[in-house]
């Protein structure tokens, strides 16, 4: 089949490296696979299989070329944008929509029919939500947020999930959607389970190049952006707290950093954590740790625990919404734990005492690429959930 992943851009992050991981999956299987990023920059990411077809569409700059586009935009940046906060959406996105069905229709004319067409995250999709195509399926990549008015919020899931083929990356993605559109008389023409795709084998390749930088310490890893999201100030108090003779490294960057370091000063653990910073290959940390952590509040999935599995490395986390459970599956459940300091500390002196773990084979099952393809390619049933 002929299959057209699209993403908002391919800068460095997790929903971006899962829209690639899609679309290298699907040429893996076999299937004329294409990949739509809609900015021109930044280009962090790239597919790893050769058939690829990697396109680029900037989205904005469309809108300007257009006949309306420039009076629609700052109509809606200096007018109605200010008026409604967080609302730009809603104006240009109707021409947008139009805009981008438009330039697929141009890359069918050269390659032929798409089969399937995959929106990647909320923040692709709004900003075309006048394309509307049964072939379209888009992706929830995260729990629900309550973050505008309600009134606000209802007309913004009227506008992007009403009517559409839906697919929750966890079971807990698909619930928080359920519960959303249930006090706002949303119906989309499908909703089930598609969980995202783990490229093991890339993984181990990435993982095994080496990394002068890397502790010789034994040490625990989180790997993640420093915002409140990830939960490290949970993840420094409990370390602190917990009676464990490793490391704690931190992978990852964000507006937190100063703060959490001064609170590993405060703690008094700052010799015994090292925040690593960002890295475009963060597997050969991955696969030297003893233990991979999580401390979030919330997770679509994380793929970041699979990464994990995927370098060989235990995992553990925290209770979390989301998709957290669904990668705890079976024997894992036992590494979940409440998402307290108390809780995380004893987990974390438990789960240490428990090493090495190793990893099984069938932890990573559901998220091989033939399983995802296939949930993917398969006809969307209207209420089915479970892909």
């Amino acid at each position: 089949m002929r299959t057209l992943v699209i993403i908002h851009s391919l800068k460095l992050g997790g929903m971006e490296r899962v829209a690639v991981n899609l679309a290298d999956a699907f040429a893996g299987e076999g299937h004329e696979s294409h990949l739509l990023s809609c900015k021109a920059k930044p280009n962090d990411l790239k597919p790893s299989h050769p058939d690829v077809r990697l396109h680029h569409y900037d989205q904005v700059q469309a809108l300007f070329k257009s006949v309306v586009g420039i009076p629609v935009f700052l109509l809606s940046r200096l007018l109605l944008g200010v008026l409604i906060r967080r609302s730009h959406f809603i104006w240009t996105g109707w021409l947008s929509g139009w805009l981008l069905k438009r330039h697929i229709r141009s890359l069918e004319k050269r390659y032929g029919r798409f089969d399937r067409i995959i929106f990647r995250g909320l923040g692709t999709f709004k900003y075309f939500w006048s394309f509307r195509d049964d072939r379209n399926v888009y992706v929830l990549e995260n729990v629900m947020h309550y973050d505008r008015p309600m009134w606000q919020k209802k007309l913004e899931w009227k506008l992007v999930f009403h009517g559409r083929h839906l697919a929750g990356v966890s079971s807990g993605v698909l619930e928080s959607a359920e519960e959303a559109f249930a006090t706002s008389d949303i119906q989309p023409k499908s909703m089930r389970v598609i969980t995202n795709p783990c490229p093991v084998k890339q993984i181990r390749e990435l993982a095994a190049q080496n990394d002068l930088d890397i502790p010789e310490e034994p040490y625990l890893i989180n790997v993640a952006r420093l915002v409140p999201q990830k939960g490290h100030d949970l993840l420094l108090q409990a370390f602190a707290q917990a009676n464990i003779p490793h490391q704690l490294v931190i992978v990852g960057d964000g507006h937190l950093r100063s703060a959490l370091e001064r609170k590993a000063g405060e703690l008094g653990i700052a010799h015994r954590v090292l925040f690593a910073g960002k890295r475009t290959n963060p597997y050969p940390w991955m696969k030297q740790a003893d233990l991979f952590v999580l401390a979030s509040e919330y997770e679509g999935l994380g793929i970041v625990l699979t990464e994990a599995l995927a370098c060989g490395t235990p995992i553990m986390s925290v209770q979390s919404r989301g998709g957290v459970k669904d990668v705890f599956r079976g024997e894992l459940e036992t590494f979940l734990t409440p998402r307290t300091v108390n809780g995380l500390a004893e987990g974390l002196s438990n789960t240490v005492a428990r090493l090495p773990v190793t990893v099984k084979p069938e932890w990573l099952a559901p998220f091989g690429s033939h399983v995802v393809v296939s949930a993917f390619l398969s006809q969307p049933e209207k209420n089915a959930q479970k892909g």
